[in-house]
């Protein structure tokens, strides 16, 4: 795909363009993880199953936290690529890679040298520890790759090419699956397998994505040479990167303290919860990419200095994530069985059964989601980063404080209902902000 302006033509034709590579890179950078769940599931049991389920939201909490400095440089990028600034692009695009370099290598020592403590902190069931602890480790090794990998799809996708690293993540994702199947069905490695198979596949996508930069991207193409730090751009990067960053590891790290009161319910609601937040995790991604697609679309816009065509690609998306939401309520409710049941190890009719219960109370709210991504990219495009972190403490508090009333009293679905306390707070907060900003003329 070429570089798209997105401050001239059809902004519907934009968002839409933008969002479908996405919500397909999406489907693939999770169909790693869904991946290790059903082989390991299928061929070596509940209990290495717990083991990746417990892992997965402390590897949650790293490729958010990745995505997130990416999300925060993206803006800046997409912003300069606006307005035409070829050389502030480059300095930036340098800046966050040796940024990258340098944090990526910190997370993984201290990840690697910390990660049984993260599981006791979690409560990870005795059963599983052992295997969490290898699986996890390793898959601190991959972060390295998976950090670079952020960076350069951001890059990409604030010059708005959302299509490229996308045809590298199908590829490494295919890897990935190939890997599992033989580091665990035929050489017998165990969940160490499962993790070493997604390491290589990381790898794989971040060398495409430099290749392919060097040789067809020329705004972002250098050599040794030029790759240099430009202090006041790094000061905005980590500024606005932070901001994002903790915005995107707040889910995940309220999900460790939501995953400590399910761990607590046993190693069914643990496999059925997880199984089931995979699920939605994937009816999600369109109303998630679309957020995306506002952000580039309203920082290009921005950066152009063209206040109605910032509105607009905010109005746009809200539109079309509101019109997502009856397709992905009936999928889920036709399919919520089928998935549970291809999630989960062979006989375990208890886990699919409490994983359908979930799914069949959490699909109601998907409209929440939508709203709160729409609005969530049109404040960062506009450099709002404070604002999305506000509200995502908010969200992710009062859900927090909802599970640990409602699971002891409900099981996991209690957790679908303190989601839609949580996104209701949220859906207030950011609206009224919105709407009090554009009367004043600030949005």
């Amino acid at each position: 795909m070429a570089k798209v302006d997105m401050t001239h033509g059809s902004i519907t034709r934009h968002l839409l363009e933008y969002t479908v590579p996405m919500v397909l890179g999406n489907i693939m950078q999770l169909t790693y993880n869904a991946a290790d769940s059903v082989i390991i599931g299928k061929n070596l049991g509940d209990e290495a199953l717990a083991a990746v389920s417990v892992s997965d939201p402390i590897m949650t909490v790293m490729v958010l936290g990745a995505s997130g400095v990416g999300i925060g440089a993206s803006v800046l990028m997409s912003r300069f690529y606006g307005a035409g600034d070829r050389e502030k692009l480059r300095r930036e695009f340098s800046t966050t890679v040796i940024f990258g370099l340098f944090f990526s290598l910190a997370v993984f020592l201290l990840g690697f040298a910390f990660a049984g403590e993260l599981l006791r902190l979690i409560k990870a069931p005795a059963e599983a520890y052992d295997m969490a602890l290898t699986y996890l480790r390793i898959i601190f090794v991959g972060f390295l790759f998976t950090f670079q990998y952020n960076i350069l799809s951001s890059a990409l996708r604030a010059i708005g090419d959302s299509r490229t690293s996308v045809w590298f993540l199908g590829i490494s994702c295919g890897i990935n699956i190939c890997l599992d199947m033989l580091f665990i069905m035929v050489f017998h490695l165990g969940v160490a397998g499962a993790g070493l198979a997604t390491v290589i596949a990381e790898a794989t996508s971040v060398i495409l994505c430099v290749v392919w930069i060097r040789k067809r991207i020329p705004e972002l193409s250098m050599g040794r040479r030029e790759f240099k730090v430009d202090k006041p751009l790094l000061l905005e990067t980590v500024k606005n990167g932070a901001l994002t960053a903790l915005q995107q590891a707040a889910q995940p790290v309220g999900k460790l303290l939501i995953q400590r009161t399910v761990n607590l319910q046993g190693v069914v609601a643990v496999d059925a919860f997880n199984n089931a937040c995979r699920i939605d995790d994937y009816a999600r991604i369109p109303t998630q990419s679309m957020g995306s697609a506002i952000m580039t679309c309203t920082a290009q816009n921005r950066g152009a200095g063209d206040r109605e065509r910032v509105r607009e690609s905010f109005k746009k998306g809200l539109l079309i994530a509101c019109v997502y939401y009856p397709i992905i309520f009936v999928l889920v409710q036709l399919l919520k069985v089928p998935a549970m049941r291809l999630l989960s190890p062979k006989g375990s009719d208890a886990i699919v059964e409490a994983g359908v219960a979930y799914l069949a109370v959490k699909s109601w709210f998907f409209i929440m989601p939508g709203l709160t991504n729409a609005i969530q990219g049109f404040f960062r495009g506009v450099g709002s980063m404070t604002v999305v972190l506000i509200s995502t403490v908010i969200q992710i508090g009062v859900r927090t404080v909802f599970v640990w009333l409602l699971v002891p009293q409900m099981g996991i679905v209690g957790e679908a209902y303190a989601c839609a306390a949580g996104w209701t707070c949220m859906i207030v907060f950011e609206f009224t902000l919105y709407f009090v900003r554009r009367k004043k003329g600030k949005v």
